[in-house]
């Protein structure tokens, strides 16, 4: 099996303190770092290009400010071009240990994914030094996050440690991508509608002396809009476009018995105040039982959700893992008997 080219991307915004260091830390078996100086105040860009000496470093510029996800956008695109196989995510901050690269690009080599993330919630040493409010915010973020885009046996998914074959990388939408903060969860929603696998890596967290810019009673409203978007879509792909199965019938009678109880307990609720009348025990269990077989419909539905998540990589099946071990395993061409 032929040798990987693995890239690294790092969005450069106000780190000239920090990415010199992170670009040090690189491991030697990387083909190409790609820094992306989104239109940086400080002139990362510039700052790395007269102090960084590495070879292999390419440095590209954004003219507007256009965020983390418009960053590392333009570095996948430029990985696409120069025909790498894995581009890594590592922020310029210090925050990312790039030594810990290898962890997420095995499994990627090894066919087992497409797409690998950093996990801080792996092991409960991890956590110890993270603030109480951003481990509940964290635990909150990840099972709507959960919800939301189908990866339902990953966690921390706002970590921005990641890596991806070039295989699902050609098949995302990257002009579709979110810009800013919303980005690794908009990439999750995304990989999942090209059916790629996500594995978890487990990793520590570290905290520099960067601060973020992130205010969360600005971008909660927003982060709760775009959340709730994109189940309505996932759940219409998945469930009403691309295949109408079993999930598809449980979610539409769970719903639809739900609201019947609901509207049915209601209507005589409000007829038996009016009259002043109690309902009679069998008005309550034609109420009370639609709701109670509809929210067994919609666990149903749940269960058959998170085991319908992707198993099988796309770069096995459309891409270059394993492409010799494949042509190995052909039958000989020199006849029938062959």
């Amino acid at each position: 099996m032929k040798v990987m080219r693995v890239a690294v991307a790092i969005p450069c915004y106000k780190v000239t303190r920090h990415v010199l260091g992170v670009i040090g830390a690189i491991p030697d078996s990387v083909e190409r770092i790609y820094a992306v100086d989104d239109a940086c105040p400080d002139g990362s860009g510039e700052f790395i290009q007269a102090h960084c000496t590495d070879p292999r470093v390419q440095v590209l510029f954004h003219e507007k400010n256009q965020g983390v996800g418009g960053a590392i956008a333009t570095a996948y695109r430029q990985a696409i071009e120069d025909d790498v196989d894995i581009v890594v995510k590592i922020d310029g901050d210090g925050q990312m240990d790039p030594r810990l690269l290898p962890l997420f690009v095995h499994p990627i080599m090894r066919g087992l994914a497409d797409y690998t993330k950093g996990n801080r919630f792996f092991r409960p040493e991890s956590v110890n030094g993270m603030p109480f409010v951003r481990l509940f915010g964290n635990a909150a973020l990840s099972f709507l996050t959960k919800l939301t885009c189908g990866y339902w046996r990953i966690m921390d998914p706002t970590n921005g440690y990641t890596a991806i074959h070039i295989t699902a990388l050609r098949e995302l939408p990257l002009e579709k991508l979110e810009k800013r903060y919303f980005f690794e969860s908009d990439m999750l929603f995304r990989l999942n509608t090209i059916r790629a696998v996500v594995r978890d890596v487990p990793m520590d967290s570290v905290y520099a002396d960067e601060q973020s810019g992130l205010q969360v009673k600005q971008v909660l409203p927003e982060f709760m809009r775009k959340h709730a978007s994109r189940l309505w879509r996932r759940y219409v792909y998945n469930y009403l476009v691309r295949d109408f199965n079993v999930g598809t019938l449980y979610s539409i009678f769970g719903v639809f018995l739900l609201l019947a109880g609901f509207m049915f307990g209601a209507w005589h609720w409000v007829e038996s105040i009016w009259r002043n009348q109690p309902a009679t025990s069998g008005t309550v269990m034609l109420g009370a039982l639609p709701i109670m077989v509809g929210i067994q419909f919609l666990i149903a539905f749940m269960h058959y959700d998170v085991s319908s998540a992707p198993t099988e990589p796309l770069s096995r099946l459309l891409g270059r893992v394993g492409e010799s071990d494949l042509l190995e395993a052909l039958p000989a061409t020199g006849g029938p008997d062959a």
